[in-house]
């Protein structure tokens, strides 16, 4: 292996902590020009929630994905099991994973009807992550779900890309194919025979050593080519591993790529997170939300469970939790992309499932105050938080023991003609003044799905959206 360079090192590190990406600062962001994307940013505001899903022979050990492969990233990513202590061997060990995997009770149909009812509305999926196995029929690599080597290879749904993709669009969801732009198992990022020590990066200079870096730009090229020309219509492309750009020596030359890929798929959304730039269409805060509006495209890529991958005997957040991050994230104006990890037999776990159909019932009766909303000033104030939707106002108070009270004084000045309890009666009684909106409220129902959460419906009694 080439001589470990600082200075990369350093970079990296500026980019990803623990397995954590950090999120691009606003005045990096370059607006797209193409007044189609423009209109595909906004139709991608509109919807608001996006379900994740990271998925790979690594969820056999239920441990995280790929990281662990990384000797710069040890400390933390083998934390949970005993692993062999000889990089050569732990580095076979990891990577014949792919030799045992077999999900056979993986049905894409099922998927797609729960991520429908449960309310999402596009699919972010890891098509490859770091450690390199491919999710996909890719014809530049044979470690891969349909590789020889591979049980499931045979199997009706082993193609499992586009399957679930397929699956995902008939059920009227939009895709997003998650890539990592590193490939630790590519001989052309990862020199075999010359593992001394791992890190995020190339296993040599690609300055020093132009043919090889070539080859592995070409190679990331055909498979990126190959998912955006052979599986349907893509309508994100999710690109992790922020540390592979031209400023960190690692230049992919992917705005050739991305311009490729939108010749037949011209609404094509790009997120090269982390890099900013014409490429990252919108940024992703990551396990967290940011504490302001950030005045750009964002999303926030939080879990379900405790990781992106699959645990064992994981543990998921309440109803309550995701609702509350939902409606942070929404009235701040940003997407959720909310992870769900399915289980090694292909199986999504039922903790999980129980989750997503609670959070869809509470959005088929508010879904209304969250999709093809926009942010509202004051944003999210005390137990309130607001959005809008043209002459309509959405309030949602987060505090269950405010929304248990008969009234609430919302901190709103705004003129109001008629307040409403969303999916309940209509025209409450209300007074206001220069500060704020009392609205007398009825009793919860015993329908709601979340009675911890009241969503009101205000009209505005003037013309013109409000500032």
């Amino acid at each position: 292996m080439a001589e470990h360079n600082p200075e990369k090192a350093i970079q990296a590190e500026c980019v990803v902590k623990a397995g954590v990406h950090s999120t691009s600062p606003a005045d990096r962001y370059v607006a797209p020009e193409d007044p189609l994307l423009l209109e595909r940013l906004s139709w991608w505001q509109d919807q608001k929630l996006g379900l994740m899903m990271h998925w790979g022979p690594y969820a056999q050990l239920g441990i995280v994905e790929s990281w662990a492969l990384s000797d710069e990233d040890a400390n933390w990513s083998r934390k949970d099991i005993d692993w062999e202590t000889d990089p050569k061997k732990f580095c076979r060990q990891y990577r014949a994973l792919n030799q045992t995997f077999n999900p056979v009770r993986f049905q894409p149909d099922r998927w797609a009807s729960l991520a429908r009812a449960s309310g999402f509305r596009y699919l972010i999926f890891t098509t490859k992550h770091h450690d390199g196995f491919s999710m996909w029929d890719t014809k530049q690599s044979d470690y891969k779900i349909t590789g020889p080597d591979c049980p499931f290879h045979t199997h009706r749904y082993a193609d499992i890309c586009r399957h679930l993709f397929d699956a995902f669009r008939r059920e009227g969801l939009a895709i997003g194919a998650y890539f990592s732009k590193a490939d630790w198992h590519c001989p052309d990022y990862w020199v075999p025979g010359k593992r001394e020590a791992t890190w995020r990066g190339p296993g040599y200079d690609p300055g020093a050593d132009p043919a090889r870096w070539e080859q592995f730009v070409q190679f990331t090229h055909n498979q990126i080519l190959e998912l955006t020309g052979q599986y349907g219509r893509i309508d994100i492309l999710w690109l992790d591993a922020g540390w592979v750009n031209a400023a960190n020596g690692q230049d992919i030359r992917l705005g050739q790529v991305v311009d490729k890929a939108r010749q037949t798929q011209p609404w094509l959304i790009c997120a090269d997170r982390t890099v900013g730039g014409p490429y990252e269409n919108y940024v992703t805060p990551e396990q967290t939300v940011p504490s302001e509006p950030l005045g750009i495209p964002w999303e926030s890529c939080i879990t379900l469970g405790t990781a992106f991958s699959f645990r064992y005997e994981d543990t998921y957040k309440s109803l309550e939790e995701i609702i509350t991050l939902l409606v942070d994230v929404v009235a701040k104006g940003g997407n959720l992309a909310l992870n769900v990890a399915p289980q090694p037999d292909g199986r999504l776990p039922a903790g999980a499932i129980f989750r997503l159909e609670a959070l869809g019932r509470w959005l088929q009766r508010y879904g209304e105050a969250i999709y093809g909303t926009r942010a509202l000033a004051p944003f999210r104030q005390g137990p309130f938080a607001f959005t809008r939707k043209n002459q309509v106002v959405y309030i949602f108070c987060l505090d269950p023991a405010s929304a248990a009270k008969g009234e609430l004084a919302i901190p709103l000045a705004l003129p109001v003609s008629q307040v409403d309890l969303v999916a309940g009666p209509m025209a409450l009684p209300f007074t206001q003044d220069d500060a704020s909106i009392r609205v007398t409220l009825p009793a919860p129902s015993a329908e709601d799905p979340a009675p911890f959460v009241r969503v009101l419906r205000l009209r505005l009694a003037v013309e013109g959206p409000p500032e």
